[in-house]
């Protein structure tokens, strides 16, 4: 894959859209979340004319505090997971990732700037100074082999009514490794929208 990867949604969208390029600017996926679902699953498409679909996401449980979210292929193989941390990931996002059918962690990801995310969230809401926030604040969240290797950053850039994050490879990874983390940030992405 051409790295790095660009991941923007629009602002104002009524229900989340998620469109990842690649440096060429060809897409790689594509991510329309359907709202009011009582257990979130999410579809992965490879463009947004969504006729074909490469992965779901699929929760665990309806309530997502520490949920477990399962990546599978069109054929229905598991790829892999991601998990929230609860309490760890009130201050600062913390999130685990999974190998297919494993229960100890492959890498996290974590957040390493929460202050910028916290300036970020709260000054969006105000009027006018929100629309400018994406322009000062940049959070960034790195993802770590479990002994430390960093492998994968994360970086939320300047843009106007939309999200506009870049993805950079630190480490080579295998391409299942690969898609499992880019479905994790993906997956990421929208849970911490949904936070704010």
């Amino acid at each position: 894959m051409n790295f790095p990867l660009s991941f923007r949604f629009k602002l104002l969208a009524l229900s989340p859209q998620i469109y990842i390029q690649d440096a060429n600017g060809q897409s790689v996926c594509y991510v329309k979340q359907k709202l009011f679902r009582l257990k979130e699953k999410v579809e992965v498409f490879s463009d947004d004319t969504q006729q074909h679909l490469i992965s779901t996401i699929s929760a665990d449980r309806i309530i997502d505090w520490s949920a477990r979210y399962t990546f599978r292929d069109a054929a229905g193989n598991e790829l892999g997971a991601v998990g929230r941390r609860g309490m760890r990931s009130l201050w600062s996002a913390h999130y685990d990732i999974f190998s297919p059918g494993s229960t100890t962690p492959a890498f996290s990801i974590r957040e390493e700037n929460p202050m910028a995310k916290l300036f970020d969230t709260f000054l969006s809401e105000i009027p006018i100074v929100g629309m400018l926030t994406g322009y000062f604040f940049h959070p960034r969240f790195l993802t770590s082999r479990a002994d430390g290797t960093p492998i994968m950053r994360l970086t939320k850039q300047s843009a106007f009514f939309e999200g506009k994050f870049q993805l950079d490879q630190i480490t080579p990874v295998s391409q299942g490794e690969e898609t499992a983390v880019i479905l994790a940030y993906l997956m990421m992405n929208l849970l911490e929208r949904s936070r704010g």
